[in-house]
């Protein structure tokens, strides 16, 4: 997934967006996910941080099929087998990827109560996605 034919867009905090184009997933739950940007090197209390959001509907609680436990395990393998792979396209890999999902659209940085997300932070370690807690 390249930059080629990508449109970068500045972003609050001195990091750069790229859409998902509609890039659709496949994970482990059953679900299939659509990524919605890729927003590339904000700073982070670590250093550069690389974010994949993603639009989950299947998380939402009343009319999803996905509880918290599997959109975990899925945000899991997302870093693993997808933004891994993605980070080290672009130089030198970040200090942080943050994967989330929401089961619908929210712009960036905005609330939203009614919206359903979650996300998880990694730091990457001998090839792999670490989960860090909060």
């Amino acid at each position: 997934m390249g930059d080629q034919g990508q449109s970068w867009q500045a972003e609050t905090g001195g990091g750069r967006s790229v859409p998902g184009d509609g890039f659709a997933l496949a994970l482990p739950s059953g679900q299939t996910v659509t990524l919605v940007e890729t927003i590339w090197n904000t700073p982070g209390p670590d250093g550069l941080v690389t974010r994949f959001r993603f639009l989950a509907p299947a998380i939402n609680p009343q009319t999803g099929t996905v509880g918290f436990d599997a959109a975990v395990q899925d945000i899991a393998w997302i870093c693993q087998n997808f933004a891994l792979a993605r980070v080290s396209e672009f130089g030198p890999p970040p200090s942080q990827i943050i994967v989330s999902l929401e089961d619908r659209p929210v712009p960036f940085g905005e609330a939203d109560p009614e919206a359903t997300q979650f996300f998880e932070a990694f730091r990457i370690e001998d090839g792999a996605c670490i989960w860090e807690v909060f």
